[in-house]
C-alpha cells in the first residue's frame, strides 16, 4: 500500500495548495513509512508515500520521472502482468533504470497514450503528467480496489487516496448532509459522494484528463456482458467447478510476486481459508495471520483458522487481542478513518 496526492492550479489562488503538498503527504505516512517524495512544476504537484514491494531500492522512489523529463508520475498499486508489458516495451527499444511496474506504466503512457490503461491487470490509482502539454492523467481501476477522491473549483483540481491529504491540501472541512442521509440509512456512504462537501470519489473504472482550465472525464471500463456468449458456453456444471478454480488459482499466483517475505489474512472464514489454500500451493511455509478475542469468544474464531493453517502447513502466528487492547487504541482508530462507516464485520 502506497498512498499519492496532488494539485493541479487553474489559477493564481489554486497554486497555493501546491505549497501544501508536504502536509498532505505527512497526513498520508502510514499508507507508505518507506520514503516519501514531491514534484512541482508551473500548476502542477504531485506528492507521494512508499510501502516498497517490488525494487527496494532508491530507484523505485517517487514521484518517478522518465529519461527525457516530460512525463511524471505516482502510483499505488500493483499491476500483475507489469513483466510481460515490460518484455514488449523492450523490444521497442524503450529502457528502464528499475525494476518496477511503476516504470511500466509511465513507459506504457508514452508509447501509447491513455488508451494503455486497458492492458494493465491489476489495482491501481495513478496520476501522470506531462509537462510539455501541461496535462494531468487520473485514472482509477476497474473496480475501485484502490482509493482515489478529487475536489474541484474554480481555482484548482486536488486529489489524493485519503480524504484527509485533501483536507491538507486545503478543502474546507463541510459535511455533505445528502451523503450522511446516505449513510444514516446505508451503513455506508455509496460513491461518487464523500463524508465531505466538493470531495467525490473517482469511480471504478473511470478517468481524468485535465488540460489548461478543461476536464474530461470519463468511463473507460465496464463489466462486460455478451448473452450470445453465455448462451454458447456448453461447459458442464463440473467443468465450470474446475474452470473457476484454475481462474481462481491464477489470480492468487499473479498476487505473490514481491521483494518482501509474503503472507495472507487467514479469518478461518470461506474467503480467507480458499485464498491460503491456493496460495499455498505456490508458496511453501505460507505466512498466515489471524485475529482472536480472548474476550469475546462468541467472535473468537482462531480454532478454524488453526485448523487451515495445520491443513496447509503454513507459518501461522495468531495475535490475541483483549477488549483493554481496544479501549486502549479506539480513538486513534477513529481519528484515522476518513469517513464514517457501520460495516458490523468490521
Amino acid at each position: 500500500m502506497c498512498g499519492i496526492t496532488g494539485a493541479y492550479a487553474f489559477s493564481d489562488s489554486g497554486r497555493l495548495a501546491l505549497t501544501r503538498l508536504q502536509a498532505a503527504t505527512d497526513a498520508i505516512v502510514r499508507r507508505g513509512p518507506d520514503s516519501q517524495g514531491h514534484f512541482v512544476y508551473d500548476q502542477c504537484g504531485l506528492g507521494f508515500r512508499r510501502l516498497a514491494i517490488l525494487d527496494l531500492s532508491a530507484d523505485g522512489n517517487q514521484p518517478m520521472t522518465d529519461a527525457s523529463g516530460r512525463y511524471t508520475i505516482v502510483f499505488n498499486g500493483e499491476i500483475f502482468n507489469f513483466r510481460e508489458l515490460r518484455e514488449k516495451l523492450l523490444t521497442k527499444g524503450y529502457q528502464f533504470h528499475s525494476q518496477t511496474d511503476t516504470e511500466v506504466i509511465l513507459n506504457l503512457y508514452i508509447s501509447e497514450g491513455r488508451s494503455f490503461i486497458k492492458k494493465l491487470n491489476g489495482f491501481f490509482g495513478f496520476a501522470i503528467y506531462d509537462k510539455e502539454e501541461n496535462s494531468l492523467f487520473i485514472a482509477r481501476d476497474r473496480y475501485g480496489v484502490k482509493p482515489l477522491h478529487i475536489y474541484r473549483d474554480e481555482d484548482q483540481l486536488l486529489f489524493g487516496s485519503e480524504l484527509k491529504s485533501l483536507l491538507a491540501l486545503g478543502v474546507p472541512r463541510k459535511l455533505d448532509y445528502a451523503a450522511l442521509s446516505q449513510y444514516l440509512q446505508l451503513n455506508y456512504i455509496p460513491g461518487p459522494a464523500t463524508i465531505f462537501k466538493g470531495i467525490k470519489k473517482l469511480l471504478p473504472g473511470h478517468y481524468l484528463f485535465i488540460k489548461g482550465d478543461k476536464v474530461v472525464r470519463k468511463r473507460w471500463y465496464k463489466i462486460p456482458y455478451d448473452p450470445k456468449k453465455v448462451a454458447k458456453n456448453k461447459l458442464t456444471y463440473d467443468e465450470q467447478q474446475k474452470k473457476l478454480v484454475s481462474l481462481m488459482d491464477e489470480a492468487v499466483e499473479r498476487r505473490l510476486v514481491a521483494d518482501v517475505p509474503l503472507g495472507s489474512f487467514l479469518s478461518g472464514g470461506i474467503d480467507s481459508s480458499v485464498i491460503t489454500a491456493l496460495a499455498a500451493r505456490h508458496t511453501p511455509h505460507l505466512n498466515t495471520f489471524s485475529i482472536g478475542f480472548r474476550d469475546e469468544p462468541f467472535f473468537d474464531e482462531t480454532k478454524y483458522a488453526n485448523l487451515v493453517a495445520k491443513m496447509h502447513n503454513t507459518n501461522h502466528t495468531v495475535f490475541s487481542l483483549s477488549n483493554n487492547d481496544l479501549y486502549e487504541h479506539i480513538f486513534q482508530m477513529l481519528d484515522y478513518f476518513d469517513e464514517p462507516f457501520a460495516d458490523s464485520s468490521a
